[in-house]
């Protein structure tokens, strides 16, 4: 069952109330007596195993994916001179 606790005892003990949260048990805050939150533990997600060689042949690399053409080289080596 959820404890209610108005606003001003919230912001008071805030600390205390996360502790408490931490347990696992639910607060409500109220203003007026009436509820406008709730404090309640995350519950971790289950985390999923994972599958070593799942995305297998959807990917691939050309062979000549790294060759630059002599235009691309000069450019590299004219840059490059520039940051020295």
């Amino acid at each position: 069952m959820a404890t209610t606790v108005n606003i001003h005892d919230a912001k008071t003990h805030f600390s205390k109330l996360l502790a408490r949260v931490s347990m696992g048990e639910e607060i409500i805050i109220a203003k007026a007596g009436k509820p406008v939150a709730r404090l309640g533990p995350i519950e971790s997600k289950a985390v999923k195993k994972r599958v070593p060689g799942i995305d297998r042949g959807k990917i691939w690399i050309s062979e000549d994916f790294d060759l630059m053409t002599e235009r691309e080289l000069a450019e590299w080596y004219r840059v490059d001179a520039r940051l020295k």
